[in-house]
């Protein structure tokens, strides 16, 4: 039975195209049973099944939000990076929302190295100590080095450790970072269309992940059941 809260569930996912998928010779055989039929050359997500997976991540993210976990939004794609960006500093959550940089999780010691080292750049240069322990030529160096870090590090400088779980848009764009998390057994939360692999997520969200509305609206859905969790 369909509910008044669901019909304008769908609706909002309706009204952003949520629903166009990739081709049918784009499609992945793990997405056949949420797909209704096509439109042209693209096919259609079936937005009821949407919608209920919509709140289930909801309902994990309030839970993960509760226990204090940590969650880091991925998602590098030109078109939603700028969206994914807003969406993990509107609840204080890591991000990546540019290349993925290898071994943010297969190699997090590493990774946990230079964003130590940028911190201290950044606390020396904040102090003025820089200007006094270096000479001209040094700062010049250490300039580049911390643009540099900071480029590459942007959105993971608060990680302390590894994350609890990712959340990404469109896990076949960000295979490799979805390859880190399955590998390290990190579950992922996933907005993710039709050329997707199902499997790859534990918690999929089928829907046009390169429509720039569809993933504002969603990923304002799970912000916002994460600060409940938070304030409950």
């Amino acid at each position: 039975m369909t509910t008044g809260s669901d019909t304008s569930a769908f609706k909002r996912l309706f009204d952003t195209g949520a629903h166009f998928a990739q081709v049918k010779s784009r499609r992945h055989p793990s997405m056949q049973p949420f797909l209704v039929g096509t439109k042209g050359r693209q096919e259609i997500i079936d937005l009821v099944k949407t919608t209920e997976q919509v709140e289930a991540a909801k309902a994990v993210m309030a839970a993960l939000a509760k226990e204090g976990k940590t969650i880091l939004f991925v998602g590098g794609k030109v078109e939603i990076a700028a969206i994914v960006k807003k969406a993990a500093e509107e609840i204080g959550a890591p991000f990546v929302a540019a290349r993925w940089l290898g071994g943010t999780i297969s190699n997090w010691s590493e990774i946990k190295k230079r964003v130590d080292r940028l911190a201290e750049i950044q606390e020396l240069s904040a102090t003025g100590a820089l200007a006094k322990q270096h000479t001209k030529l040094e700062l010049v160096k250490i300039g580049r080095e911390k643009t540099r870090l900071e480029t590459r590090l942007d959105g993971i400088t608060t990680l302390t450790k590894k994350p609890d779980v990712l959340l990404v848009v469109d896990t076949k764009h960000e295979k490799h970072a979805v390859k880190e998390a399955n590998d390290a057994g990190i579950p992922i939360i996933a907005i993710m269309s039709s050329d997707c692999d199902l499997k790859e997520a534990a918690y999929p969200i089928v829907a046009n992940d390169t429509s720039r509305e569809t993933v504002k609206l969603i990923l304002a859905d799970l912000t916002e059941a994460f600060a409940k969790g938070q304030a409950a």
